[in-house]
């Protein structure tokens, strides 16, 4: 359906103009007894134990059974201590009060937003329904049941013996479905698999098992005649003439009864449309209660629109839509004050996007990549895990900081990984806003799933809502159904083998015939074509019936890839892929997030071996560090602040040299178009992949990643077969001033300050592309006073004499550098300034560093409770003096801040 002047679908016209009068004078006598009611019950709660040995009363939603009884499950062994609450069957009851008689025409929903997971649901001891999925909303009509006192109760049975006697219905019909258990070192819980829950809840390698159950979203009453808006997906593309921009708008309904119902939905946006749009062809025509949508389309002149663009690329500009929903059952239209009005209100985005799969240039598969608005762009980012273990507990507070954290370090996209929670919708509003495109994965992960037709329609339920709440968002760029379950499948990760065919089928059954197919219902002319899995050989999945003999084709598709037995600092270990959208090596938070989370008696190395859950323990971390820097002996004292110091280079390096490897590859035969590395965020302090901890404070990572993902940087990269170094300039600029650029090389010695030998030389920028500018014999840059293991190299790509960016290469290991001593480091804090922005103080200081020799990877810590951000850290220091900046948000102004109060290592200082 076209909106049109005249036509049923209508843009200003005299039904309009009558509209508008009437809800001018509604205003203006402070009348609103058409709007749908909606009352929240959010407070009053009680909780108590299966027996009734524990119990508590006045508790607001969201909730959670940790949240509420086990708050320190993050803290010390408290995720083994505090297991208990996960075994036991608890019970939300709300005693609420209700004017029966008020309301005593219409409908009134009991609406649950999510329920974690397993429950029973009565009101006034009258059984409404049982739930089964906490990613899916359930309403109940409670019309008939409300009286003026009410009892609610929420029976909610432990995930742990719900999940086992799934598995063991499974087992007696001999279709079990594995992984049964997580590996030992999770310490974790079985069969999360079976249900419907945050898949990370049971442990994941990066996170503890906190068996979460509660009230983890709102409840409501909402109360109308016949009809709801509950979602408004926004299709936006341009017209084939190149003209206008089209919005292809889906008004999702939720409608109570077994009637078809009439409406009138009014879309207002100021910004685009000079007159509000009124579709008023359900007047006369009634919509289907079976499937309640409104449809249609709406175009807007393009020269009316700022065009929405990724981080780096241009503006974030979003444009407010409002739709006012009237809706009634009797041709004669709306009574007076009956509840017929509801309203929604989203923001979009005006962009196209594709997923370019066409013959590579090798002759070797397919291309791999995003287009925006017709531009070809390299997506660098992270993964996102869930930024709180218990779910009930994210705050809008966590997920700003990590997403502008991510915005700052130049990322312009992150993927959502599938064994977490489909995110807040503050979550997406806020990537929009921040230019942050979201691979959207479904929530399955890392396993097996079982295909009875129940978990079938849970599934289908589930996917329906959370594509339809999604979909608008000018972030949301692709959506995947699983994360690695076609590799797992493939490769036999769980022992599937012996029933390849039964695990096939049911595969297929579930991703292809259910999740992609529902995802396919809300497919975008804006958005690519879901992906079956992640790794895939993307579309070239298709041939195989998307289960292909080897999902991590580096020809096609994307690929996770890991490997903890060779050099990670080696750029030639790692794969040219078509994309990369997993890879990473762990680190371990710092040593005051360490001191933060245990117990004082608790000794930090048993505590760590505790929560590492990688099955290699932490050889992988010890194993790296040894090959480059100089670890001391565990039997020393400074064994663990070494560990953690140099695990924390060792990351940033690794990660440092396969992201600049795959965006070097850009421009050549193999066309790597992305690199998305494990993991963004912490859900504990542990080790874990993360660039940024659980307190929100920066690893090394993050803040190197600042320069290895700029929009401009210079490359070095060693080609060991050649013995030669690689110098490659990256642009991500569409367009870049190219007057006036240089490289200087700087030859210096580990035991002087100051360069004491440096060439330069003129280069240019290719835009949007990389510049592939000379190879460097070895043998020619370390020669007569310099020698692999004297020296290091500088490199810094200027314009004129701005730096834009810098880059070390070290010959040799550091940990046998020659010359390599005590740098002689002072510090003062030199300066300090306090600024008041709403309830928070914005402290500033600056730290004055001053050094005899070179310092390597200078690296700062403060030792208060304090959210912190330094302008760089474990950065080389080889000039006398440099100040770095420290920012911190705390009530007070911290004037009493003491040197003690910061930490400073350098490499130097565990040099033998």
């Amino acid at each position: 359906m076209k909106c049109r002047p005249g036509g049923g679908c209508h843009n200003g016209g005299p039904a309009w103009r009558l509209l508008v009068g009437l809800w001018c004078g509604f205003l203006v006598h402070g009348i609103r007894g058409d709007a749908v009611e909606v009352i929240e019950l959010w407070s009053n709660w009680s909780i108590a134990n299966q027996n009734g040995t524990l119990s508590i009363a006045d508790q607001t939603l969201p909730s959670g059974i940790y949240s509420v009884f086990g708050s320190q499950v993050l803290e010390s062994y408290n995720d083994i201590h505090l297991r208990w609450l996960a075994y036991d069957n608890w019970t939300y009851t709300n005693s609420f009060q209700f004017d029966i008689h008020h309301y005593k025409r219409g409908h009134i929903n009991l609406t649950f937003h999510g329920i974690d997971t397993v429950a029973e649901i009565r009101l006034n001891h009258q059984l409404l329904g049982r739930t089964d999925n906490m990613f899916v909303r359930y309403s109940f009509d409670v019309s008939a049941i409300l009286q003026l006192d009410n009892v609610l109760e929420v029976e909610i049975v432990s995930p742990v013996w719900a999940a086992l006697a799934k598995s063991q219905a499974l087992d007696a019909a001999s279709s079990s479905v594995p992984p049964a258990c997580p590996p030992g070192r999770y310490n974790g819980e079985c069969h999360v698999n079976m249900l419907r829950k945050m898949q990370s809840s049971f442990a994941w390698d990066w996170g503890p098992a906190a068996p979460s159950m509660g009230l983890w979203k709102n409840v409501q009453l909402e109360i109308y005649e016949v009809a709801v808006i509950r979602d408004v997906d926004v299709d936006i593309s341009r017209t084939a003439n190149g003209s206008h921009w089209n919005m292809h708008i889906r008004c999702y309904l939720d409608s109570v009864g077994r009637h078809n119902f009439y409406a009138t939905l009014i879309l207002y946006a100021v910004e685009l449309l000079d007159h509000p749009v009124v579709v008023d062809t359900y007047t006369w025509k009634p919509i289907s209660y079976l499937t309640p949508v409104i449809e249609f389309d709406q175009t807007v002149p393009i020269e009316k629109v700022v065009t929405w663009w990724p981080n780096g690329y241009g503006e974030q500009k979003l444009y407010p839509l409002h739709f006012t929903l009237k809706a009634w059952l009797g041709s004669d239209g709306a009574e007076v004050r009956s509840k017929t009005k509801s309203q929604k209100s989203l923001r979009v985005g005006f962009r196209t996007l594709e997923l370019i799969e066409r013959p590579a240039a090798d002759g070797l598969g397919n291309t791999f990549l995003f287009q925006v608005n017709g531009l070809e762009i390299f997506m660098k980012g992270s993964n996102y895990i869930p930024s709180h273990i218990l779910p009930e507990n994210q705050t809008k507070d966590q997920i700003e900081h990590l997403l502008k954290s991510a915005k700052e370090a130049h990322m312009n996209m992150l993927r959502v990984w599938g064994g977490g929670i489909y995110e807040s919708d503050y979550f997406y509003s806020l990537a929009d806003s921040l230019g942050l495109l979201i691979w959207q994965d479904m929530m399955f992960a890392c396993a097996m799933y079982p295909v009875g037709e129940e978990y079938l329609s849970s599934v289908r339920e589930e996917v329906r809502q959370n594509a339809k709440r999604l979909s608008h968002h000018p972030s949301v760029a692709i959506f995947v159904t699983n994360n690695e379950n076609e590799a797992a499948l493939v490769q036999n990760w769980y022992q599937t083998s012996f029933e390849d065919a039964r695990f096939e089928a049911e595969y297929r059954e579930l991703y292809v015939a259910n999740v992609l197919h529902e995802l396919k219902l809300v497919s975008h002319k804006s958005r690519p074509q879901p992906l079956v899995s992640s790794p895939s050989n993307g579309k070239a999945s298709a041939v195989d019936n998307y289960i292909s003999e080897n999902p991590q084709d580096e020809h096609n598709g994307d690929v996770h890839f890991y490997d903890y037995l060779k050099d990670a600092w080696d750029p030639g270990i790692y794969p040219r892929p078509r994309f990369a959208s997993e890879y990473g090596f762990q680190s371990l938070p710092s040593f005051y997030s360490w001191q933060r989370s245990k117990n004082e008696d608790d000794d930090l190395l048993t505590l760590l071996k505790h929560r590492q859950h990688h099955p290699l323990g932490s050889t992988p971390i010890i194993s790296l560090v040894e090959r480059h820097l100089p670890l001391p002996l565990p039997e020393d004292d400074n064994f663990a602040e070494a560990l953690i110091y140099f695990s924390q280079i060792s990351q940033a390096m690794a990660t440092k040299v396969e992201t600049e490897l795959y965006r070097s590859l850009r421009d050549t035969t193999h066309n790597t178009m992305g690199a998305l590395y494990w993991q963004l965020n912490d859900v504990w302090v542990a080790p874990s992949w993360s660039g940024i901890d659980f307190y929100g404070n920066w690893k090394l990572l993050h803040y190197w990643a600042r320069d290895f993902l700029a929009p401009i940087a210079i490359v070095a990269q060693y080609e060991k077969s050649e013995d030669s170094l690689n110098i490659i300039l990256l642009c991500d600029e569409p367009q870049v001033e190219t007057d006036g650029l240089i490289v200087v090389a700087n030859i210096h010695l580990w035991s002087q300050l100051l360069p004491r030998q440096s060439i330069n030389w003129t280069v240019t920028l290719r835009p949007n592309g990389v510049q592939y500018d000379k190879v460097i014999p070895i043998k020619d840059l370390f020669h007569e006073e310099f020698n692999r293991r004297n020296a290091f190299l500088e490199l810094q790509l200027r314009r004129r004499q701005e730096v834009l960016s810098r880059t070390y290469f070290f010959p040799s290991n550091i940990a046998a550098a020659i010359g390599l001593e005590d740098p002689g480091l002072e510090y003062e804090i030199a300066s300090r300034s306090c600024l008041t922005t709403g309830n928070v103080i914005r402290n500033s200081m600056s730290i004055s560093i001053q050094v005899k020799r070179p310092a390597v990877f200078v690296y700062l810590e403060l030792l208060k409770p304090y959210r912190y951000t330094f302008s760089e850290n474990g950065y080389m220091q080889t000039t006398p003096m440099h100040v770095v900046y420290l920012t911190f948000d705390a009530t007070t102004c911290a004037r009493l801040l003491r040197k003690a109060d910061i930490k400073i290592l350098t490499v130097n200082d565990f040099m033998p």
